[in-house]
């Protein structure tokens, strides 16, 4: 974690965003807006007056997503640049201000007031110094202060605190708060994500991808203060928002959605397997046939989710989403099309077999009653392996055909 003092200094001025775009503009300040009157002018004025006390040649850009409430007014009265973003949601409306910024360095933070905007050169320093995201921290666990009042109990103490543990725990990134919507980037790094989404999960695909992509991220603990907007209720929903978090982090990591599952089921079907198929009995209880039944369906499950983590990170990687994976490519350096029919030829026969040898079985009785506990031992696990060799042989060719994708970038 880094922590700057506040004693930027400048003779460059704050620039006018009236004045011609080939003006050197090192900072931009984005506001997500959506009827915000009642806090917006006090937001763009801290920011002014943060940037022209320490000498930021820098813009305020409101992202204005719809406002009907005379806030379009207010921003263009007090000299803010305004851009209409036709796109609903809170990402959408901060790309759509990212996108038409001018400066270098991007200062992004909601127009609600409970951010201080007189922050921004504590965030500009980082920036300068190299970071290439610089996030805010509210949580105590960061040095943060939550002032009373400011955010819901539940968020405080659950909701936030176990996303950021999350966050840190399945992608690294260093940091305690991943939800705090004031935060600094470079420019140029932004462009290189590529991010995408349109809704609350902006704010947090900004952290995962920074940290995938080894991006510097610095953190800096602010203040939270209450909503200052009386006219209408904050715009975050809290299950509903909470459960798109966890969400886009399942999607953004297929080992935590499919591998790790997959690899469980597979090892509880192979250990089912290994009690039911001499008829061991635990606790009075003799695993048989249904056991192998049970155990075969968890198999086949685990085995397609650990495709599915396959298809997804070849994908991924493919659209840009994720970083390149050393592991993946040693995977499909190492199953091939060819290996990947030769493995699921040798899966389907021996599946054919064991089926064939359990007609056989029926042949014998005349095509009469059979023992179950008996042949099942041998349909079960040759349908099984019927199904894995032909799922391996088609993979194969999927993955294949995602790889061409991959390859092609």
């Amino acid at each position: 974690m880094s922590t700057v003092d506040d004693t930027l200094h400048s003779s460059v001025p704050l620039s006018d965003p009236a004045v011609d775009a080939t003006q050197s503009t090192e900072v931009s300040v984005v506001m997500p807006c959506l009827d915000e009157a009642d806090t917006l002018a006090t937001c763009i004025q801290k920011a002014r007056a943060a940037m022209e006390a320490h000498g930021i040649r820098g813009e305020i850009v409101v992202a204005d997503n719809g406002s009907t409430d005379g806030s379009i007014d207010i921003a263009e009265q007090i000299g803010a640049r305004v851009v209409h973003v036709a796109e609903s949601g809170y990402g959408a409306a901060l790309r759509g201000g990212i996108e038409a910024s001018r400066g270098r360095y991007v200062v992004m933070g909601d127009a609600d007031d409970s951010y201080d905007f007189g922050e921004i050169p504590r965030f500009v320093k980082l920036l300068r110094d190299g970071f290439d995201l610089v996030q805010g921290c509210r949580l105590p666990r960061g040095g943060g202060v939550i002032v009373r009042g400011a955010m819901p109990w539940l968020h405080e103490r659950i909701g936030n605190p176990m996303f950021s543990f999350l966050v840190r725990r399945m992608f690294k990134a260093p940091i305690n708060d991943v939800y705090c919507g004031l935060r600094g980037f470079s420019r140029a790094a932004y462009d290189e994500l590529d991010l995408r989404c349109s809704g609350m999960e902006f704010a947090t695909e900004m952290v995962i991808k920074n940290s995938l992509f080894k991006k510097s991220i610095a953190e800096i603990s602010i203040t939270l203060h209450p909503d200052g907007r009386v006219a209408h209720r904050p715009h975050l929903r809290t299950f509903r928002d909470g459960w798109r978090t966890l969400r886009f982090f399942l999607l953004y990591s297929p080992r935590w959605l499919f591998l790790v599952p997959g690899l469980f089921l597979v090892l509880l079907g192979i250990l089912g397997y290994a009690l039911a198929m001499p008829g061991i009995t635990i606790w009075g209880a003799t695993l048989d046939a249904h056991t192998l039944l049970f155990s075969s369906l968890a198999i086949l499950l685990g085995y397609q989710a650990v495709q599915f983590a396959v298809f997804a990170k070849t994908f991924a990687v493919a659209e840009g989403l994720l970083p390149r994976d050393s592991r993946l490519d040693m995977l499909l350096s190492v199953a091939t099309v060819e290996r990947g029919l030769v493995a699921g030829a040798i899966g389907f026969i021996t599946g054919c077999i064991l089926l064939g040898l359990a007609v056989n079985e029926w042949r014998l009785v005349s095509f009469g009653a059979l023992d179950y506990a008996r042949t099942m031992r041998l349909v079960i696990p040759g349908v099984m392996l019927s199904a894995l060799g032909c799922q391996t042989v088609l993979s194969g060719f999927f993955v294949s055909i995602l790889g061409m994708a991959r390859k092609a970038r």
